[in-house]
């Protein structure tokens, strides 16, 4: 039987089309990105990340904002008061490392739009607590917290997977953007809906709504991207170990644990400015008779305002200022991260010792000195995520994000504003305006000298960084994992050694 030529005449239309196609799909799979993200579509995620960050640090210091006519509402001493802060960051941190362990394994954009979800709709509940029930204001703090935390893991090891290098610092950086930016936020929103609406209530019910829209959003316009691809490394390859063995191998990683003792630092002295700030600026201006003291809602809010400006202001100025430092420190030495995070911490905290001390004596110095305290303290918050995610593997990242913060939260702002609280309480000597304010002050002054035990923290991190960061990246899991490779729609299991050959 005659053996039919591939070059003869036979259907050339069909062979040239054939060809084009393929050529157009050779084109195709050449101009497709290896996250399988295109360059438009990852900036407009980050965007929107940005974009829930800011609704996220927004919504947790609204209550902040209108700490005042909380506590007069309810009746509530400074203890309480704490509590109001340390439930919410209770719940997020317990249910961190579930939504890290699903946040490796599963569809990230899924989670995230579930827990935004939930997050608006209890915050919403919130805002119609009645004045009997304080307990219920309470629970419904707590369980803004699992919104919370199904977003926080989750949004950074996306970014990660989208950007490689100097990029992914710099879109870490307009990502931690909107903390500062946020928190600001929350006391300017809930200060001027405060006296606009003449209701504290209202200023919860801002976010809901703003949430909901960042819902449709996610799930219009983020794409899961492929984990590790970007690092030539992907996920298929890299072998999910057990959740035991991914905190065994975080644990041992000295670079991570420690620049996660120095970030709770972080956390403990934010957390605690966050909460008491505005209200101690308020009762310092009582007691040196600036302002009248709140005997009825709404009380006056305009600390929280400038203080949320400053916030804005700060963070903005603070992680710009790190993130360049940090640049120009790296071609210097690859210890430039832990570094700047330490000398971050360490300026921080002579200018809030002066900031708690002049209270009394100086409104303008106060306020120039929590400006230069927090510029400084948030130099931290972009270097300290770009450190985790380059010294831990791409499948262990979410869980990594988890640890640092059930860490960071447990030992910092989980429960920093409820202890401030107790120890004001067990110090004041008499119900005055002088003691309301003295004993606040005298336990705010403990945020100084964590933060020097932080910044010795980020010290002892640059030891270590440039060994980890090179293990993380040159990383082969033992001849004895077996690692998933696709075959054919299902997955085989065999042994790593047979891939690498």
């Amino acid at each position: 039987m005659p053996v039919r030529d591939p070059a003869s005449d036979s259907a050339p239309f069909l062979s040239d089309e054939s060809d084009a196609e393929g050529a157009e799909q050779e084109d195709r799979e050449e101009e497709e990105p290896v996250s399988g993200v295109t360059d438009v579509r990852a900036a407009l995620t980050v965007g929107i990340l940005c974009y829930i960050n800011l609704l996220n640090y927004m919504d947790r210091f609204t209550v902040a904002g209108v700490l005042p006519d909380i506590e007069q509402y309810f009746k509530i001493n400074d203890e309480k008061s704490g509590l109001l802060q340390t439930v919410f960051i209770c719940s997020y941190m317990f249910l961190a490392p579930l939504f890290g362990y699903l946040g490796d394994r599963y569809n990230r954009k899924v989670i995230m739009s579930v827990g935004i979800t939930m997050w608006s709709l209890v915050t919403l509940a919130s805002s119609y607590t009645p004045k009997e029930h304080f307990w219920a204001l309470l629970v419904t703090r707590g369980l803004v917290g699992v919104g919370e935390a199904s977003y926080s893991t989750i949004a950074p090891t996306i970014i990660a997977d989208l950007y490689v290098q100097e990029k992914r610092t710099r879109m870490l950086s307009i990502f931690y953007f909107a903390i500062p930016v946020g928190s600001g936020l929350g006391y300017i929103v809930g200060s001027k809906v405060d006296d606009i609406a003449m209701d504290w209530h209202w200023a919860l019910r801002v976010t809901p709504a703003l949430g909901l829209i960042a819902v449709v959003l996610l799930m219009l316009v983020v794409k899961e991207p492929k984990r590790g691809a970007v690092e030539a490394r992907p996920e298929y390859q890299m072998h999910r170990t057990s959740w035991t063995a991914d905190i065994k191998a975080l644990v041992r990683n000295r670079s991570f644990v420690l620049s996660t003792f120095g970030f709770t630092a972080v956390a403990f002295v934010t957390g605690s400015l966050a909460l008491w700030a505005p209200a101690f600026l308020f009762r310092a201006a009582v007691f040196t008779g600036e302002k009248a003291p709140c005997v009825q809602t709404p009380c006056d809010t305009s600390d929280s305002l400038y203080f949320g400006i400053i916030t804005v202001v700060t963070g903005v100025l603070g992680v710009w200022s790190g993130v360049e430092l940090s640049r120009w420190l790296r071609v210097r030495t690859p210890r430039a991260d832990p570094l700047v995070c330490a000398a971050g911490l360490l300026l921080s905290a002579p200018f809030l010792y002066l900031a708690i001390v002049f209270a009394q004596a100086s409104t303008i110095a106060t306020y120039v000195f929590i400006f230069l305290g927090e510029t400084f303290l948030s130099m931290n918050w972009a270097i300290v995520a770009d450190i985790l995610l380059y010294v831990v593997v791409p499948t262990r990242r979410a869980t990594a994000e988890a640890f640092q913060i059930v860490l960071s939260h447990l030992l910092g702002d989980a429960g920093s504003p409820y202890l401030i609280g107790v120890l004001s309480d067990s110090m004041r000597q008499t119900d005055s305006y002088l003691w309301q304010f003295r004993s606040l002050q005298l336990s705010l002054l403990l945020c100084s000298f964590v933060a020097v035990g932080g910044g010795a923290f980020f010290l002892a991190t640059a030891l270590f960084i440039e060994k980890d960061r090179h293990r993380a990246e040159n990383y082969i899991p033992s001849d004895d994992e077996p690692i998933v490779v696709p075959n054919s729609g299902r997955s085989t299991r065999v042994p790593v050694s047979s891939v690498l050959i």
